[in-house]
């Protein structure tokens, strides 16, 4: 029998995926939990134009990303710190501050996906840090620690 999967099962397959099971394991456990519809041909054309849909939408936000992208390249933030001796900031610069600065230029972006180089950048310098917009798009964001 063949079965279209609601979602993730384990051993058995992904959601949106259709897989051939004995029938009693589908009419017993996994239709009447909700994890699996029958593979009928109008589920299979629901199937169809659904995953038509996501894929248009998924390749707009990976466009959008990739704009993002460009924008971040070109630009150089700049990021304050309070300095004492020998150039040694106090304190450190973290994912938190670049993402700050990243909002004051317009870009929205979660402190979770700035990746830094070092873990602590404690000196005044020009560094990268990488920006994950998407799975697929990733941007370098060059910026500069400068004394306030």
């Amino acid at each position: 029998m063949e079965i279209i999967l609601k979602q993730d099962v384990d051993n058995l397959g992904y959601a949106d995926e259709v897989v051939k099971v004995r029938p009693g394991y589908a009419r017993n456990f996994l239709i009447p939990r909700g994890l699996a519809v029958v593979a009928t041909e109008a589920n299979r054309k629901m199937l169809a134009e659904t995953m038509k849909q996501r894929s248009h939408k998924a390749a707009k936000i990976k466009g959008d990303a990739e704009s993002v992208a460009k924008q971040l390249e070109a630009m150089t933030l700049k990021i304050g710190a309070k300095v004492g001796e020998n150039n040694k900031i106090y304190g450190s610069v973290t994912a938190l501050q670049i993402a700050d600065a990243l909002a004051k230029h317009g870009v929205n972006v979660d402190r979770k996906k700035v990746q830094l180089d070092t873990d602590h950048i404690k000196t005044l310098g020009t560094y990268t840090a990488l920006v994950n917009l998407h799975k697929d798009v990733k941007a370098k964001v060059n910026f500069e620690v400068v004394a306030e």
